[in-house]
Parts: C-alpha cells; structure tokens; sequence
C-alpha cells in the first residue's frame, strides 16, 4: 500500500476478507455482513479496486476433478543469470498452463515451478517436451507433491 493512501480500516479488512471468500458475493449481502449501506460498500469495494488491492475477480477450480490430481514442484537452473536469460526464460514459461506457478528465486536454483498434471505419462511428457526446452535451462529438480495440506489464495488481512 503506498502512502498515497488512506491505512484500510475494520470495515475495508472485513471487505478484503469476505471478497477471498467469496468473489461472487453480491454487494447487497457484503453490505449487510459488514453492517454498511449498499452505496457506501460499493463506494469502498470501487477505492479498494482504484488502489490495486483488489486485483482481479477469478473462478478457482478443483484440479482433481478437472483431471490434474498431480502437482510437481521443479527447481530450474540456467545456464546465465543476465537480465536477457531471465528474460527469454519467463517469457517462454507464459505460454504453458501446465505451469501454474513459477518464481525467481535466490539460492542454488534460479527459478521455482509449480506443475499440475494429470499422471505419470503427463509429467514426464511436461518434463521431457516443456521444462527441458525452455530457453538456457541446464538443470531441472523435480518433487512430487503427495497430497496438499494447506493451499490458499487468500491474503492475511
């Protein structure tokens, strides 16, 4: 948050915290929950969405009903660390959705990947076919997650 802005309030964290919940929840029912008139709720969603804290309304789907029960975490190693490698790297993991996540790192590996996949056959075809390929890449560390105990796309408001 830049100091151009107000701090948020009770009232704006309690906005922030029910929108994670639930980004369909209409305004009505947002109001109502954190005891504000429609038209001052929607006015505060609206400053909330100006300043950047809200940056989008998505749909969260469940991966293993949509057929990718598997998720990999691989650490990337490039064979340079210059802007122009780190550039052509990220630009080239955009196009894959099998990648879900990836991250610049520092420490031994350059980069963090998060895969889902749908078995076996699909990992290696990931790993073989995409992670291998992308540009300067020297080295791939793959670990395979078991089973999820905690996963959240909400922020601690």
């Amino acid at each position: 948050m830049t100091s151009n802005h107000p701090p948020l309030d009770d009232r704006d964290r309690a906005i922030l915290r029910l929108l994670q919940q639930d980004g369909r929840l209409a305004n009505l029912d947002l109001a109502l929950q954190i005891n504000l008139s429609p038209s001052a709720c929607l006015r505060r969603v609206k400053l909330l969405e100006e300043r950047g804290l809200i940056s989008r309304y998505v749909m969260l789907l469940d991966e293993k009903v949509a057929g990718l029960p598997g998720t990999a975490f691989v650490l990337v190693t490039l064979d340079q660390q210059g802007r122009a490698a780190l550039d052509a790297f990220e630009a080239a993991i955009q196009r894959h959705p099998e990648v879900t996540e990836c991250c610049l790192l520092a420490g031994a590996a350059d980069y963090m990947v998060r895969v889902v996949y749908a078995d076996s056959a699909d990992f290696e075809r990931i790993h073989t076919e995409i992670l291998t390929q992308l540009p300067g890449v020297v080295r791939v560390q793959s670990t395979l997650a078991l089973r999820t105990v905690k996963k959240t796309t909400a922020l601690p408001v």
